[in-house]
């Protein structure tokens, strides 16, 4: 897979976009009055990567971390930069999500993307519209805007399971669904992958709250908690959703249980009216040679007479007793 690269030089009067599939050439364009945003599109071409570390002082354990695309979100902090990696939703993925590794310099944001498509668009609009504040503040914003953006991403498919999770509550009463498990234990999984992307996100902006580094400026620190309330609330949201559908499995299990007891219940009935006939029947099957009942003419009709009124007399003993419902 080719690497997709683009750049974006902006400051408070103007912005530009270039993309390209050249490291050299991409070296090339340089904002020399602004910020500049170098994003990363695929992780496959190493040599392109390290070309780009080299230039930029970029650590070879950072670069590590950014093509192991199963690292845990990470917060680090070097003399030139910042590394932060946490994983965005992305429904082109196996799991759902990918990873997003940020590297925050003096005037320089890379970003680098493990598939192709983002959540960043509405950024570069903003940014060569010059709408809201972007164009007027620093990189440590820009590194601000993208990890709210994660953030909505974030929201919108818990919003989704939510939605899923009502509409298997109204599903799970249904006794017919055979397509009901399956789709439980698979939002099941999907709650369990999001909590594990969420909740070390959680610690990771804490280290970034906590950094005393010039990169990331007074004015913009209240951004950022902002950003870790909003994990904060999205892990207690996970949670709340974990319960939600561990009721909705309770109800289930509670409706299958009662589904079997209905055919219990049937089958006990029917059990218990069949013991006296059968009680009947086998005396009358023994083959005994002087049984009074044998020589009398309607003896099979009377029979018959007293099963059949043991059997009727059962069913409305039952019913008196609200037994058969």
């Amino acid at each position: 897979m080719d690497m997709q690269l683009s750049i974006i030089g902006y400051n408070p009067t103007g912005a530009w976009k270039k993309t390209t599939e050249s490291v050299d050439e991409l070296l090339s364009y340089k904002s020399p009055h602004g910020i500049t945003w170098i994003n990363i599109d695929g992780l496959e071409n190493a040599d392109a990567i390290n070309r780009l570390s080299e230039v930029h002082h970029i650590h070879t354990l950072t670069v590590e971390d950014i093509r192991d695309v199963e690292q845990r979100p990470k917060v680090e902090e070097f003399d030139d930069y910042i590394f932060i990696t946490f994983k965005t939703v992305n429904h082109a993925s196996k799991n759902g999500f990918e990873q997003i590794s940020l590297i925050l310099m003096r005037d320089t944001l890379i970003t680098f993307q493990e598939l192709p498509g983002d959540s960043f668009d509405p950024i570069r609009r903003r940014i060569l519209d010059n709408a809201g504040r972007i164009r007027k503040m620093g990189v440590d914003y820009l590194a601000y805007a993208i990890i709210d953006s994660m953030m909505d991403e974030y929201s919108l498919m818990l919003d989704d399971i939510s939605m899923d999770i009502e509409t298997l509550e109204e599903r799970a009463l249904d006794e017919n669904d055979g397509a009901f498990t399956p789709d439980l234990q698979h939002l099941k999984q999907s709650l369990l992958q999001m909590r594990k992307v969420v909740l070390p996100l959680r610690e990771s902006l804490n280290i970034l709250l906590h950094i005393e580094s010039p990169l990331i400026t007074r004015n913009i620190r209240p951004f950022f908690k902002d950003v870790h309330d909003n994990v904060i609330q999205t892990t207690e949201t996970i949670e709340g959703c974990r319960e939600l559908l561990a009721g909705v499995m309770e109800i289930s299990l509670a409706t299958m249980s009662n589904r079997m007891n209905k055919v219990m219940k049937v089958l006990t009935i029917i059990s218990t009216i069949f013991i006296p006939l059968t009680f009947i029947v086998g005396v009358y099957g023994m083959n005994f040679r002087f049984m009074p009942e044998l020589e009398m003419r309607y003896a099979y009709f009377i029979v018959w007479a007293i099963m059949l009124a043991i059997a009727v007399g059962m069913i409305f003993f039952f019913k008196r007793r609200k037994w058969l419902r």
